[in-house]
């Protein structure tokens, strides 16, 4: 097993048993609509119910098309995923770590729809001047750090891969900035075979 496939099926296998847990014991524990405090004011257990996307996007749909559509729009996403990770050298832990993360919370929110219908989210942040952040889930925040890690890595390569290019520029001219001459073996003198002009 590649360094790359146990980075990706370590994030999965503990991304999604987590997530489907935590599900599990809010559904069982927290009354719907219950908020209670886990940081006074910040953060706050609670149990919503999302039939749509992110943020409620297609929440007043049909719930027949709109399973079908995140249905669909979850296996395409997959998909996506695991086209990306094939292309990742053998050794790329933390991109495939990343790609783990984001299929993991896909996978969790996939099995939610297919289950339930709609999405547990039980996670409230309340936000400066009495917004909030909508609602969210273990899977929701897999989903946001892979992407994140990923941009991340995306910025350090592209950053590091211009440091490279102005060392090799800056190494192919002489310290003086001037270029140097080599002396033929026709300046001046006998020629290499000893015959003279």
């Amino acid at each position: 097993m590649t360094p790359k496939l146990r980075a990706l099926l370590g994030a999965v296998l503990l991304v999604v048993p987590l997530d489907q847990a935590s599900k599990l014991w809010v559904v069982s524990h927290v009354h719907y609509a219950d908020r209670i405090p886990l940081v006074d004011g910040l953060l706050f257990l609670t149990h919503v119910r999302n039939p749509g996307a992110a943020f409620g996007v297609l929440a007043g749909a049909q719930p027949g098309a709109r399973a079908a559509f995140f249905v669909g729009i979850a296996l395409v996403a997959i998909v996506v995923i695991l086209s990306f990770f094939r292309r990742l050298a053998p050794g790329d832990r933390l991109s495939a770590l990343a790609l783990g993360l984001v299929l993991g919370g896909a996978t969790g929110n996939l099995l939610d729809r297919v289950l339930r219908g709609e999405v547990v989210d039980f996670l409230h942040v309340r936000l400066w001047g009495g917004r909030a952040w909508p609602d969210f889930n273990l899977a929701d925040a897999s989903i946001v750090v892979g992407v994140g890690l990923l941009v991340l890595e995306l910025v350090a390569s592209e950053g590091e891969t211009r440091a490279q290019g102005s060392a090799a520029a800056g190494g192919a001219a002489s310290p003086s900035g001037t270029p140097t001459s080599v002396r033929g073996p026709t300046d001046g003198g006998d020629s290499p075979s000893g015959e003279r002009g």
